[in-house]
């Protein structure tokens, strides 16, 4: 039945704010931009922008593998996200850590040495 994660979408209210802070996160361009859905391909996923989608941080959150937790949890602060849970260590070497994009909405940020998406 399910064949595994694809897509996670961000509701924005600034598709063109978000889009341009995206890209400076990632470090690449989107790979479909309209006004209506920004789409990047990360690691064989889908990070969307959705102006019409719900935003906020009530929801689930969707943790995005990092090679370093410390390291990309200082960069996206850096760049305007806010602190919403510390990168900690949540057992067995797998470090977890979450922020509030600018925008409302919780980006979630993992380094596991157990899990490879291959």
């Amino acid at each position: 039945m399910f064949q595994g994660l694809r897509t996670v979408v961000y509701g924005v209210d600034d598709i063109a704010k978000a889009k341009a802070w995206y890209s400076e996160i990632l470090g690449i361009e989107p790979y479909f931009d309209q006004p209506f859905y920004v789409g990047f391909t990360v690691g064989g996923f889908e990070l969307g922008l959705d102006p019409a989608a719900p935003r906020g941080a009530s929801g689930p959150v969707a943790y995005w593998g990092v090679e370093d937790a410390h390291e990309a949890y200082q960069r996206l602060l850096a760049a305007g996200a806010q602190e919403r849970t510390p990168v900690h260590d949540v057992g067995d070497g797998i470090y977890t850590g979450t922020v509030l994009d600018p925008f409302g909405n919780s980006l979630g940020l993992i380094k596991n040495p157990h899990f490879s998406p291959d």
